[in-house]
């Protein structure tokens, strides 16, 4: 155990406040048309989300942001990270996140830190801190797939067991997902996860709801 370990549990927790308890990222619409409605759907959905989607552009845009040498770079990947939230919705979402993570790390650590979207913020605070990348990539991704795990929980309903369970198999796919993505840059960028894209597209005029994404 050291101590950029556990800055790094610190930043990632769900106690710092970024407000990610707010956010479905989409799965709610999912939850509410049947898409993910037990725990096997919700593991199928999260691993695709990880592997081939939101969560793969996230860890690559943070590693980008961790290597990145000057202001105009880190504007640069901000701007791809807008381009790569598929709604409104999704761009909301990163940039209240970002803008949360980047005001209480400042606070703390008296960081040159701008207000980036989330992975962006993220990414630029572990290097100035020294944090390991690969640690704070998988570390983001579980924190990510966490955070939904908690919002099926509600939603669906699922047992907090069974939550646990769709969270613990997703571990070595969040481990995989870091190691590829600390090696890759933005011209890696691609996503296949149509589904949820659409579902948090259409989560802008769901009415009622519990999330804002």
């Amino acid at each position: 155990m050291t101590t950029e370990l556990l800055t790094l549990t610190q930043w990632l927790s769900p106690a710092y406040p970024i407000g990610a308890f707010a956010y479905s990222h989409g799965m709610e619409l999912a939850i509410r048309s049947g898409w993910v409605r037990d725990g096997d759907t919700l593991g199928s959905w999260l691993a695709g989300i990880v592997a081939e989607g939101s969560g793969r552009t996230d860890a690559i845009l943070l590693a980008a942001a961790y290597g990145a040498e000057t202001s105009e770079r880190l504007d640069e990947l901000n701007a791809i990270a807008r381009a790569f939230s598929a709604s409104a919705e999704r761009i909301r979402e990163s940039e209240r996140q970002g803008v949360a993570f980047a005001a209480t790390t400042r606070a703390v650590w008296g960081l040159d830190l701008p207000d980036l979207l989330y992975p962006v913020a993220v990414g630029r605070a572990a290097s100035v801190k020294a944090l390991p990348l690969l640690d704070t990539t998988a570390l983001y991704l579980q924190a990510f797939a966490s955070n939904l795990v908690s919002a099926a929980v509600r939603l669906v309903p699922l047992g907090q067991t069974e939550g646990q369970t769709v969270l613990a198999a997703l571990t070595p796919i969040c481990g995989d997902i870091a190691t590829e993505a600390i090696s890759a840059d933005p011209d890696d960028l691609w996503s296949n996860t149509w589904g949820s894209d659409i579902a948090s597209m259409r989560h802008e005029t769901m009415e009622p709801r519990l999330f804002q994404s």
